[in-house]
């Protein structure tokens, strides 16, 4: 890092090379790697524009040189605060969850310059709702409050499904549908919602309160019973294939493929997650990289709370067995303190 600062340091200068055209200087920057942006940022006002310029992505992904970016919130348990956080290469290889800002809300992110941007609070209410991305819009899927009806000798509220949309690119919601002929009673909390095939599916606590919905047609259905069978939690999607850490039994890395409709177990890892999530309360996945998963889990390490890391590889081999591959794992937060709410991947 500090050679590439003295390389650069010269530059500092306005155009940013004076012997080049700036297109040309454009390019030279969009093929380094973006985690040495933040040092050429330092290097002069316009180097910091730069790095901050639409331009300079737009051009990356001309490239096809985008690079994936995870984002974390995590809750402190003593203060109860949220903050977002980016998982980062340090200098020594390793990674580690770096602090971005707090006093989260309802915030718009340019995953691009980490900058923030209030938007509009959800216009309808609606109860246990989950929120999925689908292209560029976000969808926001709860439940309508109906009235009070009776079931199994008793009362009990009734619930029917509704979403609302948030366009990325308007910056505005749409209006809230109802889904008029899909009421349920009891339960109607969710341990999970993924994304997958362009659809959200939605996994309740109770099986019975499962649900799919597609953007395309606005059509709500019943989960299928195969996928629905596991109790999956902390899951992600790669490759429209589902993963989640099952540790019911033993720990293990389950996958579900839609098209196979079928559960399968993902092979070359069972030594790794037996020593080092096998007392884990939770582990969450996320989607990091094509054919490539992020598995975040609680440990004990030297006597402290710490939240690890690890970046697992998966590969389909003949025959269809899929097998992962552990390439790091690293203790990414050791402050005793954070528990991780949500972990998202973008690319930029």
């Amino acid at each position: 890092m500090c050679e590439l600062m003295e390389q650069l340091s010269e530059l500092s200068v306005s155009p940013l090379i004076p012997s080049l055209p700036n297109d040309v200087t454009l390019d030279i920057v969009a093929r380094v790697p973006r985690s040495h942006y933040p040092t050429l940022s330092l290097v002069s006002k316009s180097f910091r524009k730069l790095i901050a310029s639409s331009k300079l992505y737009k051009r990356r992904s001309q490239l096809g040189i985008n690079q994936h970016r995870l984002f974390a919130v995590l809750r402190n348990s003593n203060s109860g605060d949220f903050s977002l956080y980016i998982l980062h290469r340090k200098l020594n290889c390793t990674n580690r969850l770096v602090y971005a800002f707090n006093d989260i809300d309802v915030l718009s992110i340019d995953c691009t310059s980490h900058t923030v941007h209030p938007i509009a609070d959800i216009p309808q209410r609606m109860a246990y709702k989950v929120v999925n991305a689908v292209g560029k819009k976000v969808y926001v899927l709860g439940d309508s409050f109906c009235h009070v009806i009776e079931e199994g000798g008793g009362w009990w509220k009734g619930w029917r499904k509704a979403v609302t949309v948030f366009d990325a690119e308007t910056q505005s919601w749409g209006a809230k549908l109802v889904k008029e002929d899909m009421a349920i009673g009891l339960g109607p909390f969710w341990s999970d919602s993924v994304v997958m095939e362009g659809k959200v599916y939605m996994k309740g606590c109770i099986n019975r309160n499962s649900f799919v919905y597609g953007p395309v047609g606005k059509k709500w259905e019943v989960m299928d019973e195969v996928m629905n069978s596991k109790d999956w939690e902390g899951a992600c999607v790669v490759d429209d294939v589902l993963y989640y850490h099952d540790c019911s039994e033993k720990a293990v890395l389950r996958a579900f493929d839609p098209k196979q409709r079928c559960w399968s177990v993902v092979s070359g890892l069972e030594e790794f997650l037996a020593a080092e999530t096998a007392k884990s309360k939770w582990c969450d996945a996320v989607s990091y990289g094509e054919k490539k998963l992020a598995l975040f889990f609680p440990k004990k390490h030297e006597g402290s709370k710490v939240i690890c890391c690890a970046e697992i590889a998966l590969e389909r081999r003949q025959g269809g067995e899929i097998w992962g591959k552990m390439e790091s794992c690293d203790v990414v937060v050791d402050d005793g303190v954070s528990e991780l709410v949500k972990c998202v991947a973008v690319t930029v």
